[in-house]
């Protein structure tokens, strides 16, 4: 992350109930991260996973906070939590086949943890 984008993306760590703002900024966070990923063909398929997991918790977040039904919100958090935790997994895998990019990984791994939580505990209410 450039020194604009980490200021961002603490600054909507400091408003935890910012979702909208803290899961777009992890998601550009991811893509700025995917971006530095060299491609093998181990990496390949690793990072298209990781930038669609880490990008769709903000689009399911903005699905759920549309949503028609109580049902309907609890299936959108619930996408929601299970690519929090994909993300998590898929960064993992990248550290291993990237080790030089273990530091932001471990950053990004943390949010990714986080917003785990966060939707884990809204899931259950």
């Amino acid at each position: 992350m450039n020194n604009g984008q980490t200021e961002r993306y603490n600054e909507a760590r400091n408003k935890p109930y910012d979702l909208d703002e803290r899961t777009a900024l992890f998601g550009e966070a991811v893509i700025s991260y995917a971006q530095k990923v060299p491609v093998t063909p181990v990496t390949r398929r690793l990072i298209d996973q990781l930038v669609g997991a880490g990008t769709s918790i903000g689009a399911n977040y903005g699905e759920a906070d549309d949503a028609v039904s109580k049902k309907d919100f609890r299936h959108k958090i619930s996408i929601c939590k299970r690519e929090a935790r994909e993300s998590k997994f898929f960064l993992r895998m990248l550290t291993k086949a990237v080790p030089e990019l273990q530091g932001e990984a471990k950053d990004l791994w943390r949010e990714a943890k986080e917003l785990h939580l966060i939707f884990a505990k809204i899931y259950r209410g």
